[in-house]
């Protein structure tokens, strides 16, 4: 038996997360403070009693996450033994951080860093994001790219599940997407309630930021394999771990690959760590494996 830790990203956060955590656990307690210092502020009030609205600001979504995530696999101690470990887009950096490739304090300084510029990438190229359900993947690509070539930039960024493909793009090209994609037989084409055009070209700018901050970052050789959004393959040397984390931020999250291909290499159990439930029940329909909370 084999067992795979995932990690989640960003949509997974809600108001009192982490908060059991920091009043049962002292050393969930002391990592949380520890973050609250690197931070420069006290992200636990806003994770503990602050509103939905506030913990969707993405400079503040993205780190509330990750912490929630590393500090439930740090306290499980002993018994957090991974075969493999992955995570959704910013559930990377938890994944890495579990499998000792980064330090706790390096993951948590790139997710802020990694969180802002995306937020003034959001600013600066707006755009949005949209969920297309019962659709085949390669009738989505080709739409995309046929509205791509009319101007409106429109991308693949989520390969979420068989049946479910996240878009991403510009307003215009989403809007058009979405029409064009319901009279392609799609069974819903959503809008979602997303800051920006995550996973698009739109992101440039925050992918040069992180570049730069990645390169001064120092990575470890990890216990075990990363599967990761950009190759959905294992992936073990910091190098190629580090090119692969500049890379995601344009490019298109493969979950659906990447599942594949941990129940392939022999993953038979997947236990999500972090906030809510939403990668277990993709997991479900992805491979025929168990999948559990931490």
């Amino acid at each position: 038996m084999k067992k795979a830790y995932v990690f989640p990203g960003q949509g997974s956060q809600f108001p009192g997360m982490g908060k059991d955590l920091y009043d049962n656990n002292p050393l969930a307690k002391g990592l949380f403070e520890k973050a609250n210092d690197l931070l420069g502020f006290r992200i636990t009030d806003v994770m503990f009693s602050g509103t939905e609205e506030e913990l969707k600001q993405t400079r503040i979504t993205q780190p509330a996450i990750f912490l929630h995530s590393v500090i439930l696999a740090a306290t499980l101690g002993e018994s957090f033994q991974p075969d493999m470990v992955a995570g959704h887009s910013l559930g990377e950096f938890s994944a890495l951080v579990a499998n000792k490739c980064l330090s706790f304090e390096d993951g948590l300084k790139l997710v802020y860093q990694r969180a802002t510029a995306m937020q003034h990438a959001c600013e600066t190229n707006p755009g949005t994001m949209a969920a297309i359900l019962n659709l085949d993947d390669k009738v989505v690509e080709e739409v995309c790219a046929e509205i791509t070539a009319s101007g409106h930039t429109v991308v693949a960024a989520n390969y979420n599940c068989p049946g479910q493909l996240v878009i991403s793009g510009s307003i215009d090209g989403i809007t058009i997407a979405c029409e064009k994609l319901k009279a392609a037989g799609a069974k819903r084409a959503l809008v979602l309630p997303v800051g920006g055009a995550f996973h698009s070209p739109l992101m440039e700018p925050a992918r040069a930021n992180l570049a730069t901050a990645l390169a001064n970052t120092h990575f470890n050789t990890p216990v075990c394999p990363v599967y990761q959004n950009v190759t959905a393959t294992a992936v073990s040397d910091p190098e190629a771990i580090r090119a692969n984390l500049i890379a995601q931020l344009t490019a298109p999250v493969k979950w659906t690959q990447s599942v594949q291909q941990m129940a392939a290499d022999g993953a038979t159990h997947f236990v999500e760590a972090g906030p809510g439930k939403v990668l277990q029940g993709l997991v479900k329909k992805i491979a025929p494996v168990e999948a559990v909370s931490a």
